[in-house]
């Protein structure tokens, strides 16, 4: 891999000053996706499912245990994964909180199965478990599933009455983040759903919109709501099959994601700490993520474009932007005025966000120039987009045992069963190769009679 010249490689640590500043600039980078996870999982859940503080708690201390576990030789961060949105909002309407958390955990795990086999028999197992043609689809319906959830943020559904605050203000937001997503320059660029959030909410707050009343009453210290097993809840299994072949998706966004710094730095992540390292750090960062209560965890491509663009790699200052994070998770009032922000300011940015989402799944599917006239591929994708935007479910319910899988999770185990027992259709060419080295048996098969 070419080396990358960087004004600071991974282990070089900066001045105190320069060191906070750039923290600081990680820490704007990942805020704006961390704490719309929960915001997004609440309101499709219609309870509270995630809290902010928690959410930015967790995503520092995952951010730490990943740099443990790659010896401080990644520059990754991890935050909230916009992936589980919606499975995170289904498993706790089917089981509690108990399911949600659950599920986060196991999650995690299968995050350090995964790296305990590629540690011992690689990783070309999982690429052919987990093609281009399984992925792009799986993305795009993680994407499409949640768009129901922005329309209703914005007041357009049939049946809700017509309210032109709600609207402008989504409108706003919506075009702000377009704006900045495509033409703003330099640290902006990085954070356009941030910049869309703080202009929709001060409309909101001109037009009256926002009550401060709670934000007045919250202290200025508190600590986070925490959701511990045995504490808060008995762990229980019944919402897993909801959640956990996410999990799939997300590992390949992870690998994604490390090669895409790899390239950046000019170091192969995935050789050195090593794929193995680096999914274990993920996955014990998402199972500490779930034992307390918040969102899994997943590599934040916003931080990877913060190294880019300013050359700076030191995991030092991704170490200290995941205790700033941390901190913040510890102010109230921050977290309260965080709270006020209006359904419509979220729903504006989430037709972006949402469409963000799909939009990637189908760059998948370009970037690998996956062949829609083989058949197999037709049957794969289309399956996949049917059975996970329709609302396909399978339930099976024996005595007390009650076992359903839909959505994405369907979407994604029928995806990889396709992929594995339809053959692909062979072109032309390896049809005549075949023929050909048919030909070329049989001749030598002749030959060697002749000779008897």
């Amino acid at each position: 891999m070419k080396e990358t010249k960087m004004l600071l490689d991974v282990n070089e640590k900066p001045s105190i000053p320069k060191w906070i500043v750039l923290a600081i600039q990680h820490v704007f980078a990942m805020f704006g996706a961390t704490i719309l996870v929960p915001i997004l999982v609440n309101s499709a859940a219609g309870e509270v499912v995630l809290t902010i503080p928690v959410a930015l708690v967790t995503s520092g201390i995952g951010t730490l245990l990943y740099i443990l576990c790659t010896r401080g030789k990644s520059p990754v961060y991890l935050g909230s994964s916009f992936a589980f949105i919606a499975p995170l909002a289904a498993a706790y309407i089917k089981g509690g909180i108990s399911g949600a958390m659950t599920g986060v955990m196991v999650v995690g795990f299968i995050y350090v199965i995964v790296a305990t086999i590629i540690h011992f028999a690689g990783k070309k197992w999982l690429d052919k478990l987990l093609p281009p043609i399984v992925i792009g689809p799986m993305i795009m319906v993680i994407g499409l599933g949640l768009a129901p959830n922005a329309i209703g943020q914005i007041g357009l559904t049939e049946g809700t009455p017509f309210d032109w605050k709600v609207v402008l203000v989504a409108l706003v937001s919506f075009l702000v983040t377009a704006i900045v997503m495509t033409k703003a320059k330099g640290f902006f660029k990085v954070i356009p759903f941030l910049v869309g959030i703080i202009t929709g909410y001060v409309l909101s707050v001109i037009l009256g919109m926002v009550d401060f009343s709670k934000v007045l009453e919250a202290p200025f210290f508190s600590v986070p709501q925490f959701v511990i097993p045995f504490v808060n809840y008995a762990p229980n299994f019944t919402a897993l099959i909801t959640i956990a072949p996410i999990a799939l998706v997300t590992l390949c966004e992870h690998i994604g994601d490390h090669t895409s710094l790899s390239n950046i730095i000019g170091k192969d992540l995935l050789k050195d700490p090593g794929l193995d390292k680096t999914l274990l750090g993920d996955g014990i960062a998402t199972f500490v993520a779930g034992l307390l209560g918040g969102p899994a965890n997943t590599t934040y491509g916003e931080n990877t474009s913060v190294v880019g663009m300013t050359k700076v790699a030191s995991v030092w200052v991704i170490g200290l932007a995941a205790i700033i994070a941390i901190i913040i998770g510890f102010l109230g009032k921050f977290t309260e005025l965080v709270s006020t922000i209006p359904n419509a300011v979220l729903g504006g940015v989430s037709l972006l966000l949402y469409g963000f989402i799909a939009v990637n799944g189908l760059k998948v599917l370009i970037k690998n120039q996956i062949d829609f006239d083989d058949p197999k591929n037709v049957v794969v994708g289309a399956s996949m987009l049917v059975l996970g935007l329709g609302g396909a479910t399978i339930s099976i319910v024996s005595g007390d045992l009650s076992l359903a899988i839909s959505g994405m999770s369907l979407s994604a185990v029928v995806g990889i069963l396709l992929n594995l027992c339809i053959p692909a259709q062979k072109t032309e060419e390896e049809i005549k190769k075949k023929k050909e080295e048919k030909k070329a048996k049989k001749d030598l098969k002749e030959n060697k009679k002749v000779k008897a």
